[in-house]
């Protein structure tokens, strides 16, 4: 009886705290350095011969770029040059690594083989009856084929006139930043704004990029930088919003799930309410 009864504390605990879990959104706002301009879904420096775009908006956030090229002649991207920074500490764009792409087919089949013979003997009636028994073997058999092709990462991406090439490698941050100013898991009534300047910012990242116009040893270089200007801990209900979809003035026979104020200059992390004693 009291094995029992600690079985049942034990379940009704670990259902307490399965119900006691809530999802929770640390908001990241972020601000450029050196005024990136802002569209209606990037943001966006150029110069004479590209244009770089950025969307932010991520889990961990999005530091990867899209590089087009405004000229009638061929950008060599070049990778080894260039690098993510956050918070002092460079990481290479190329890394030396080596990719491999696998394609394999097969085909199964079985075969089966019986037998029979003939067994006579005396029933339970003493009467002579003959029956006849079979057995079956079965066999699987199965084949297959395929071919891997390996390649060496890219020092320098080749970017064609009038096109664009997507460069995607880090997350910005996925940590929880944790301050005195700011509940860990607030309700409505007790969610608060953290605002930094740029010297206080606990998160400060950028693009180093180097690129060439045509094949030549000279390099144009240029830096984007951003760092967190604001940060926000949510409830997962204050950082949602259903609504209908809408395409052609036609609407969805249902509401989505959408987040409310996504943009490419913030991003976010998920994280769940545990069990701890912390308030901030």
């Amino acid at each position: 009886m009291k094995t029992k009864r600690i079985l049942f504390a034990a379940l009704a605990a670990a259902l307490f705290s399965s119900c006691g879990s809530i999802t929770y959104y640390q908001v990241y706002k972020t601000a450029s350095s050196n005024e990136l301009a802002a569209t209606s879904s990037n943001l966006v420096y150029e110069d004479d011969n590209c244009k770089v775009s950025y969307n932010l908006w991520s889990e961990g956030g999005n530091i990867g770029f899209q590089f087009y090229n405004k000229t009638d002649h061929n950008i060599y991207l070049n990778l080894e040059e260039s690098f993510f920074v956050l918070n002092g500490i460079s990481h290479n764009y190329y890394r030396s690594r080596v990719f491999t792409n696998s394609t394999s087919s097969g085909a199964a089949s079985t075969r089966s083989v019986s037998a029979t013979r003939s067994v006579t003997g005396v029933n339970y009636l003493d009467l002579v009856q003959t029956d006849r028994i079979s057995a079956v073997n079965t066999v699987g058999l199965m084949a297959s084929s395929g071919f891997s092709v390996s390649y060496n990462e890219e020092k320098v991406v080749c970017i064609p006139s009038k096109t664009s090439k997507v460069i995607s490698e880090y997350s910005i941050n996925k940590s929880l930043l944790r301050d005195c100013d700011l509940f860990k898991y607030p309700s409505k009534k007790r969610i608060r704004t953290k605002n930094y300047t740029k010297e206080q910012s606990p998160l400060v990242f950028s693009n180093r990029i180097a690129y060439s116009l045509g094949r030549t040893d000279s390099l144009v270089r240029f830096e984007n930088e951003f760092y967190v200007k604001e940060v926000v801990n949510y409830p997962a209900s204050e950082v949602f919003e259903y609504r209908y979809e809408e395409y052609c003035g036609q609407k969805s026979e249902a509401k989505e799930k959408y987040f409310k104020n996504a943009s490419a200059d913030k991003f976010y992390n998920r994280y769940i309410k545990g069990q701890g004693i912390w308030k901030h």
